[in-house]
């Protein structure tokens, strides 16, 4: 899930361009003993082997039971570094470069010609609603296709549209609607480009929480330089300069796209139905079938109406009206800052039950949304940021991580995308409200409940056993041969049984 999910969301990379590649999120060819496991077949689907106790029978990094031959982990992770995995990495802070330099500009930009809060909070839902609505097709293009052509398409369709917006801002011809539809654009363009990326991730590297961390890292260290970034140019130029530069980052993820190079997947490592609408249906039972997955996703659609989809166009309008735009730049880079340092944790850290960890981490992000609804400076609502941002980046590791390493790689890029849809669905609905919302109780009462309704939903995570008692998985999850059943659906615990 994306934090954006800031959380999320919130990696980008594509398949490999060689003769032999293989379909988006396929296996690789041969891999590590880390990364394999054998389970044994019944009518039901893949069904471990459980120990007296009702739990999988395995070896992890902590021990989860009695040995078995057949499923193997690595108590060292492998290093995640490759020239592949590196452009991996530069493109992923690229893109989140741009992404956190894009409020500061529509904040500041439609300040400026008279617009007010509510018009930013549109400006930024148009955006996310044609993403969330979209994107679960997306997830069924990307298991059919090539990932990679797809992505860069992306990128250059969001090249165009950010410099016709940069056009607009520049001739001083800014008309909310445009924003809107240029937002809605860039939304669908999105929706074509996020589902890859999850199935690149376990494709890159077979340390998959290594690489989450190092990612996390990149696009944190962004985030870091973004709106800092973005204010200096708002200050000294224009919103159109830093339309400007967010294009350049979509031409610069589309050229790392182009020369990543992705083994081939193994023969026979994904199959799909005979039109779009089974590949859909598909994604469907296997998101369903996950406690864990859905849960999050029910309790993750209450953060974005209470706090994720108010929290960003308010602390935005709130801090550039009553502290400039260079302080916001400052406040958005200290929340990055808190995401390196996050994902620096998340590096070493490894936890047995990783959403439990993760669930735990994110109480943290209450810190933020509060200390701006309090009305505290610049320097108390930095610290706020530094450890809100600590707290999201752990959770998004955990997170990501548990996705990728819980769900079979031929049904991964529709797991995803159904993951995504279900995280943003109710962004845009948080977004338009917090105008509306704003007025009548005013922004700062709208950001302290916001930081309440933080709490309450990392305490609602933990309520869950599934979630809370999820055990970690090392290396994909494979599927047997061409054609295999799905993935074992889970157990009413919630807990994956293949």
């Amino acid at each position: 899930m994306t934090g954006t999910s800031s959380g999320e969301e919130p990696q980008c990379a594509g398949p490999s361009i060689r003769a032999a590649e293989g379909p988006a999120g396929g296996e690789r060819g041969t891999q590590p003993p880390a990364a394999r496991g054998v389970h044994a077949p019944s009518h039901e689907g893949l069904l471990p082997a459980r120990g007296p106790d009702g739990r999988q029978v395995g070896v992890g990094p902590t021990g989860t039971g009695p040995f078995r031959a057949d499923i193997v982990a690595d108590r060292t992770p492998p290093s995640v570094w490759s020239r592949d995995f590196a452009l991996f990495f530069v493109a992923r802070a690229l893109a989140r470069l741009g992404d956190t330099m894009l409020p500061v500009a529509l904040a500041a930009g439609l300040l400026q010609y008279g617009y007010g809060v509510g018009a930013v909070g549109l400006a930024m839902a148009a955006s996310a609603a044609s993403f969330a609505g979209l994107v679960i097709f997306g997830g069924v293009i990307a298991d059919r296709f090539s990932t990679r052509r797809l992505m860069i398409g992306a990128d250059l369709v969001r090249l165009v549209t950010q410099s016709v917006a940069a056009a607009l801002f520049f001739t001083d011809h800014v008309v909310l609607w445009q924003i809107c539809v240029i937002g809605a654009v860039n939304g669908v363009a999105g929706a074509v480009f996020q589902p890859g990326v999850a199935s690149t991730v376990p494709r890159l590297a077979t340390d998959v929480q290594g690489a989450n961390g190092a990612i996390r890292i990149a696009e944190s260290g962004a985030q870091l330089g973004g709106p800092a970034l973005a204010g200096l140019l708002v200050a000294f130029s224009s919103a159109g300069g830093v339309f400007v530069a967010h294009a350049a980052t979509f031409g610069l993820s589309a050229l790392c796209l182009l020369l990543l190079r992705l083994p081939p997947a193994a023969p026979g490592s994904r199959t799909h139905g005979a039109t779009f609408r089974a590949d859909l249906a598909e994604g469907w039972r296997e998101f369903r079938s996950r406690t864990w997955l859905w849960g999050v996703i029910v309790i993750w659609c209450v953060y974005m109406i209470a706090v994720w989809g108010p929290t960003v166009p308010l602390v935005a309008t709130e801090v550039v009206q009553q502290h400039g735009p260079r302080a916001y730049g400052l406040i958005n880079s200290a929340l990055g800052a808190g995401t390196v340092v996050g994902g620096l944790v998340a590096l070493r850290l490894r936890p047995r039950r990783m959403l439990r960890a993760g669930s735990f981490a994110l109480f943290a992000f209450a810190c933020f949304p509060a200390s701006v609804g309090a009305g505290l400076g610049v320097g108390a609502i930095s610290a706020g940021a530094v450890i809100a941002g600590a707290g999201m980046s752990v959770w998004g590791v955990m997170w990501a991580t548990s996705v990728q390493t819980q769900v079979a790689p031929d049904v991964l890029n529709r797991i995803h995308a159904y993951d995504v849809a279900g995280s943003l669905a109710m962004m845009p609905v948080g977004q338009a409200l917090a105008g509306p919302a704003a007025a009548a109780l005013g922004a700062d009462r709208v950001l302290l409940i916001g930081g309440v309704m933080s709490l309450v939903v990392a305490a609602a995570l933990l309520s869950v056993p599934a979630i809370r008692e999820l055990v970690r998985v090392d290396g994909p999850v494979p599927r047997i041969g061409a054609g295999a059943a799905l993935a074992a659906p889970a157990r009413k615990d919630g807990r994956r049984t293949g």
